[in-house]
Parts: structure tokens; sequence; C-alpha cells
């Protein structure tokens, strides 16, 4: 039984995003998990202190708002991703949220490491798992690199191995054709690439074989499938076969 899974084009512990959270946080609970909001800041784990401090009390105060208890994991290098304390925090909790920041130093930093291992076991046995930007991108089996287009795709974490992730589509690709982000993002022909735009996911819910749009704007299908755009409640199977 796996959990819940969710790409998210931006907003993690907004108040926008409160009631798609408490679904994910829900889903995790029917799932026989209890009521704990976990959020793994790594991503933005080179960012200031200020910047960090930030991220936990943003999530705190997300967490205070649907009345369920947090736990900042301080993941800020592989050390920490070794630290078998923080793995076992992860046991049995409803929710694991990976929020945004920098998604080549989230997958460098976790990729086989205890933690990494945790969240996999956690969420095959039905904790719901969410990725925010730089953590929606870090699932599949390559990362493409936005800053220097010309650069070959790094390694993910490969949970998702056949879809690519877009986030931030509405603000950050309004200026290029999404004909033209197809070859620059280095996309191969058996894989799927996925445009979410902010304030907005894409979740398959555990028992589920299909994804559901959530949020106020769009999610656009780029590659790998006949090209549409799909807003909140439409229903989509990202699969090649």
């Amino acid at each position: 039984m796996h959990g819940s899974l969710a790409l998210v084009g931006s907003g993690e512990y907004l108040p926008a995003m409160a009631s798609f959270e408490k679904s994910l946080l829900d889903d995790g609970v029917k799932n026989g998990k209890r009521a704990i909001y976990i959020q793994i800041p790594t991503a933005a784990g080179q960012e200031t202190p200020d910047r960090l401090e930030y991220w936990k009390q943003l999530g705190k105060s997300q967490a205070d708002r649907l009345g369920v208890d947090s736990i900042f994991l301080p993941i800020f290098t592989r050390e920490d991703a070794n630290n078998l304390e923080y793995a076992t925090l992860i046991n049995d909790c409803a929710l694991m949220y990976m929020s945004g920041g920098d998604p080549h130093y989230l997958a460098e930093t976790l990729v086989d490491t205890p933690l990494w291992s945790a969240m996999q076991d956690n969420w095959r046995t039905g904790t719901s798992l969410a990725g925010c930007s730089a953590g929606a991108m870090v699932l599949s089996s390559h990362i493409p690199n936005f800053r220097i287009l010309k650069k070959a795709p790094s390694p993910g974490l490969n949970l998702l191995p056949e879809i690519r992730v877009i986030p931030h589509f509405n603000k950050f690709f309004r200026w290029i054709p999404e004909s033209a982000a197809k070859v620059l993002l280095h996309v191969p022909d058996d894989s799927i690439l996925i445009g979410v735009d902010e304030l907005t996911a894409i979740v398959k819910r555990s028992g589920n074989d299909h994804w559901v749009v959530v949020g106020e704007a769009k999610v656009h299908v780029l590659k790998g499938l006949p090209d549409r755009q799909l807003v909140d409640g439409d229903e989509i199977k990202l699969t090649l076969t």
C-alpha cells in the first residue's frame, strides 16, 4: 500500500495550500499513520540561518493552522541524512514534505542515505509524500539544469523515473515557448514532461492509478503524452504504457 504522492509547483506551507496539505495528512491518517507533519528543508540547506528559520516557522504555522504536530528535520548535509536518529523520527508520520530550494543539492544530499530509505519505506506503507518545487523535481531519474540549460541533467532520487517536472511553470516559463522547453531541458523520448503552475499540485492518492490536479492554476503536459492543459479536478494517468 503506497501512500499519496504529490508534485507541487509552489506554495508549500502557505494558507492557500492548507486544505490540500490537510488532505495529504488525512490520507496518511487513514492509512494508520500518526497525524504528524514532517518538514524536510534539505533543498534549502545552503541558505542562510535566517532563511532556514523562516522555512521552519512557515511550516510550523501551517501545522498549527491544521491542528497537527510538526517536526522540522535539520537535514542540511549528507552527514545529517546519515543520522539514524533523524531517520527514526519519520516513522509512521502522516506526511513528509520536501520543500523548495536547490534540487541538485537535495538529490546529492539524500541519495543512498538512511533518511531517504526511511522516507521510501514509510511512503510504501501509507505515509503521504509531497515535494514542492525542488522537492518535486528531485523525484525523477534526472533533474534538468534550469540555470545552465546547455548542461546535462543530474541524477535524481528515481522514485518517478519516467516523470520530469517543471515547477513554477507559469512564472518562469512564460518567456519561452513550450516546444522550446522540451528541447532545452534535454528530455528523452521515454519520459513524460509536465509543467506545474504556482499554487497548484498534481497528486496520486493512495490506492488510485490516476493523478488529479488541485489548485488555482494549471498542469501542462508537454512531452510523452498528448499535449494538454489540466485544471483543478482533472485526472490523468502519467504513464507511457
